[in-house]
């Protein structure tokens, strides 16, 4: 359900020397809680207190919903001015956005860490801002590992399937949990391309899917951890992330690879965790995933000036950090990060916070995206099945990613 939280009117309606400001968001309440609603409602507020004659009328829509209530709402000929979802590429390929040098100031634009603001780029020009972020790390269960008498964490792929052995000898759940479910398939599977020296994409932004290292990442997974029986009771392309994080927290995981908020809700169970770098095969350090939500600015209604005005207020250093401290994810910006770094309270963050600036996104740009990733959710897990090769699943999935690419 959609809750009107700022604004007067219906939406896009207001006096006749007033802008209504229409900003459709996405709920970060997992909980049901209404702190995504207080936070933009105290932010519209504050920003009309500042900016006399704009009013900003929000709807929180749930992540279920919202990327497909603003698709419904452009189709209908009725855009938002803001939209803060989960991708940005198909509306700036359609010539719906503006960039974001025609929103923000030089300052503002100047001030997104590199990796989230070039992947917020459509043939080289930027249309989506990252809103907020997250980095992956592997988290391990230090009192499991101490039980099976591994004195460190996993520095290489072979130094994991061998703790995933002790653990498992000595009756551990989920020795690995290895969510390849269609929740979130398509980040585990990053993960592991990332830790092979690969990705999704090549170094000239084409499909690599079933490149040579990502068919080792997975034949890695297949062999040594899913066919021994390392992953846990549940099929890898059954376990949903959810799932493998409900199980660390409740201490029947070994390892998983995680973000942020994992981090509370094991500490809410009270289960000792330690976080590192996914382990490449080899020992040699490679960049972790990193995942930003966007902010875009729609043309239709013609309000350029003031969604500027409100983007630059909501990027300010006080705003940025109020919302990420909220819900345990990462700012998108310079000097919020130096901030969070420097804060004492934030030293489990900090690893995350460090490996942001290094970090590889999905390939957001390519308006393609999208549907790929719906198919690898759908279909990854069947390259550790037995009756599958890695490479064989992989290679069907790189040329359906390649014809969909070309038909856009």
């Amino acid at each position: 359900m959609a809750t009107t939280v700022a604004g007067c009117g219906s939406l896009g309606v207001g006096g006749s020397d007033e802008v209504t400001l229409k900003f459709v968001a996405a709920d970060y309440n997992i909980d049901g809680g209404d702190g995504t609603k207080k936070y933009w409602s105290n932010l519209a507020r504050a920003f009309e207190a500042k900016n006399p004659g704009v009013k900003v009328d929000v709807r929180i829509y749930s992540w279920d919903d919202v990327d497909r209530e603003v698709s419904e709402m452009v189709e209908a000929g009725q855009a938002p001015d803001i939209a803060q979802i989960g991708a940005y590429s198909d509306y700036a390929a359609a010539g719906k956005l503006y960039t974001v040098d025609q929103l923000v100031s030089i300052p503002t634009q100047a001030n997104l860490l590199d990796p989230l603001a070039k992947a917020g780029q459509v043939d080289m020009t930027q249309y989506g801002m990252p809103f907020v972020g997250s980095t992956r790390l592997m988290f391990y269960n230090k009192d499991l590992f101490e039980k099976a008498g591994i004195p460190r964490a996993p520095k290489t792929w072979a130094d994991i399937a061998a703790d995933a052995k002790a653990l498992k000898a000595e009756g551990v759940k989920y020795p690995f949990a290895l969510p390849l479910g269609p929740e979130e398939a398509q980040a585990e599977t990053m993960n592991w391309m990332l830790a092979a020296g690969s990705g999704y994409t090549d170094d000239i932004g084409a499909y690599s899917i079933n490149s040579a290292d990502n068919i080792t990442a997975f034949t890695f997974l297949k062999d040594e951890l899913v066919t021994p029986g390392l992953t846990g009771p549940v099929a890898p392309g059954k376990l949903n992330r959810k799932s493998a994080f409900e199980a660390f927290a409740k201490g029947e995981v070994g390892m998983v690879n995680g973000h942020p908020s994992l981090m509370k809700q094991a500490e809410k169970n009270g289960v000792k965790y330690e976080m590192v770098p996914l382990p490449s095969q080899d020992g040699t350090p490679k960049p972790a995933m990193g995942v930003a939500d966007w902010m875009m600015g729609f043309k239709q209604n013609g309000h350029r000036k003031e969604i500027g005005k409100f983007l630059d207020f909501a990027y300010n250093d006080e705003n940025v950090l109020a919302f990420a401290d909220e819900f345990d994810l990462q700012p998108v910006t310079i000097t919020a990060t130096e901030k969070m770094v420097a804060d004492g309270k934030h030293r489990q963050t900090r690893k995350f916070l460090d490996a942001m600036p290094t970090s590889q996104l999905y390939p957001v740009g390519k308006t393609s995206w999208a549907q790929v990733s719906e198919n690898i959710k759908k279909q990854i897990g069947k390259a550790v099945e037995p009756a599958n090769t890695p490479g064989g699943v992989l290679g069907i999935l790189h040329r359906e990613a390649v014809a969909t690419d070309s038909a856009q």
